[in-house]
């Protein structure tokens, strides 16, 4: 084929190319529009997130191929007697990242310098269909469920949805938020999940004058008085653990203590084999007879990145010591606990030993 009618093919091509777009502004021809399958819709239209922690969730969302992006709205929120719910959509502060948390941040103050405080409604739903609850909630803003046998319609809220794209909308009708009671700590098996109050002990449930504690991790902890292995679970509570808030601190403290059977502070310094300085990213460590105590930032952890100090869901933490037994060998034993605080304050962490205390001294 000739140059020249290599050109004049082309000289046609475009010009059919202008022609069409000419066309198209002449006869007024439709831009062409995404996609929104009627069958969008989620697979779980129940949501049951834990007030005062940020929940996140998509609810199994199925797009069926619609086209993003698609915005996602609240809509038509109600009580199951038709009062309108506004107690979700009050906006308070939330911390938002504004850089990535990397779990190397070597002070308080870098870590604060990467998120910063932001009005947001307590409940809402992201451009990703993703519905989340923020931790600025709590069971004063929110009234949380009273137990799951009043799961009545008039005590239940409910809301729409309504997604829309170039393509038009569609309306997703009558999801439900079942929202429990605050639980500032993990694990929280010591509280109620409905009342908040404490909570019986899961071998005598009706017994009123027996509780559950949360139970620490035990390896090679021999008791003083007994001589065997300390155990903690639901038959033998040996060693139990306290999470709980404690004053006279700076609003973001968190103490690591142990107490003995009579109730005395057991010297951190017993524990002679933790990693005291990197156990938690935490910072501005103080160490006297009765604690170890850290400035730290809230939530712990702090995203669900895995880091030195996390594995994505929890904190760790660990107190060890060692001693000679008999043959002369070193035993190295433990006491663990994989935790969450999800509430700011002043936070202490108890290991409370209940039956014997531990044996730090050499056979």
């Amino acid at each position: 084929m000739s140059i020249i009618a290599t050109i004049n093919r082309l000289i046609a091509f475009f010009g059919m190319i202008v022609l069409l777009s000419s066309c198209e502004k002449v006869f007024d021809l439709p831009e062409e529009k995404d996609y929104l399958s009627p069958n969008l819709n989620y697979s779980n239209k129940i949501l049951e997130p834990i007030l005062g922690r940020t929940s996140i969730t998509r609810q199994g969302l199925n797009t069926d191929n619609s086209t993003w992006p698609m915005k996602f709205e609240i809509i038509n929120a109600r009580w199951g007697d038709g009062r309108p719910v506004t107690d979700l959509f009050q906006t308070r502060p939330v911390w938002v990242w504004t850089e990535e948390y990397t779990g190397d941040e070597k002070s308080l103050q870098e870590i604060q310098s990467k998120r910063k405080l932001e009005e947001r409604p307590l409940f809402e739903v992201r451009e990703s269909g993703e519905f989340i609850l923020w931790a600025s909630s709590n069971n004063e803003l929110i009234t949380p469920r009273a137990a799951d046998s009043s799961n009545l319609p008039q005590n239940t809220r409910y809301f729409d949805v309504k997604v829309t794209n170039t393509g038009g909308s569609v309306i997703l009708k009558d999801f439900q938020i079942r929202p429990f009671i605050e639980r500032p700590y993990f694990p929280s098996n010591d509280r109620n999940d409905f009342t908040g109050g404490v909570a019986p002990d899961p071998k005598f449930k009706n017994n009123p004058f027996r509780r559950d504690y949360i139970r620490p991790g035990l390896s090679r902890v021999v008791g003083k008085n007994t001589n065997r292995d300390l155990v903690s679970n639901d038959d033998v509570k040996d060693v139990v653990v306290f999470i709980r808030p404690f004053t006279g601190g700076n609003g973001h403290n968190l103490r690591i203590k142990a107490i003995d059977k009579s109730g005395v502070a057991i010297n951190p310094a017993k524990f002679n084999e933790t990693k005291w300085t990197t156990m938690l990213h935490a910072f501005n460590m103080v160490k006297t007879n009765e604690y170890v105590q850290y400035d730290v930032a809230y939530p712990i952890p702090l995203t669900a990145r895995r880091t030195n100090y996390s594995d994505g869901n929890t904190a760790r933490v660990e107190l060890q010591y060692s001693r000679l037994v008999f043959g002369g060998t070193r035993s190295t034993a433990t006491i663990g606990l994989n935790f969450s605080i999800f509430r700011e304050g002043d936070w202490e962490i108890v290991f409370q030993f209940l039956t014997d205390d531990p044996k730090f001294e050499d056979d």
